[in-house]
């Protein structure tokens, strides 16, 4: 049977003909669930626990500063460029190495660090995800190389999940070179089904919620 055969069918099914303009796309089907802060939170929480993560619940910007100073007591760190951190005093802690904007003197610090700290620029409440948009503030090195992740973020960034966010950013290549949704620490199996952490980013995440 002919290509031209086979084709004329296929529009004869579907009720067209040959040069004729395909209809418009439907509108997407964006459904945003109503979940208060509180719930969010919790979905949060719980999701990222699953994928072997930890989330830290800080009352204030203050206490985010001491709940960072534990988690990176004896190790070294290097922060994003990110604005949060800086208010959160996250950039003063010892230890903490920032504001680089050399890429080379970056990736050195990344690949040399125990500990990578950044924000986010929205959490996903319903699959425990970091959204990440790489920028000059938050290069993506410094929550992709260091064996540990830890992401500072104000409650006011948690979304209920796709829907919501790209309800916000339609279009992220507009805003954007690289939109990275972190989802747990990084792990593959092998064709043995024998689970690694780690072996293409951190072993380990932690979010710390203000």
């Amino acid at each position: 049977m002919s290509r031209d055969n086979i084709l004329h069918r296929v529009r004869t099914a579907i009720g067209r003909s040959a040069g004729q303009e395909p209809e418009a796309p439907p509108p997407p089907l964006l459904k945003i669930p109503e979940v208060s802060m509180d719930r969010r939170i919790e979905l949060f929480s719980a999701a990222l626990e699953k994928l072997s993560g930890q989330a830290h619940i800080a009352g204030s910007q203050e206490e985010a500063h001491r709940v960072v100073a534990s988690l990176i007591e004896g190790k070294s760190a290097v922060a994003s460029n990110a604005p949060y951190l800086r208010e959160c005093s996250v950039t003063s802690l010892p230890g903490v190495f920032t504001g680089y904007t050399d890429g080379a003197e970056l990736r050195e610090a990344c690949a040399q660090s125990d500990v990578g700290l950044t924000s986010a620029d929205y959490i996903l409440a319903d699959t425990g995800s970091l959204v990440m948009l790489a920028s000059p503030e938050e290069a993506r090195l410094v929550s992709l190389l260091p064996p540990v992740h830890i992401a500072v973020v104000p409650r006011e960034r948690i979304l209920t999940g796709l829907d919501e966010l790209f309800t916000l950013l339609p279009n992220p290549a507009e805003r954007t070179s690289s939109m990275v949704l972190i989802t747990g620490s990084s792990r593959t199996a092998d064709i043995e089904q024998i689970l690694i952490k780690g072996v293409h980013g951190p072993r380990m995440v932690h979010a710390v919620i203000v």
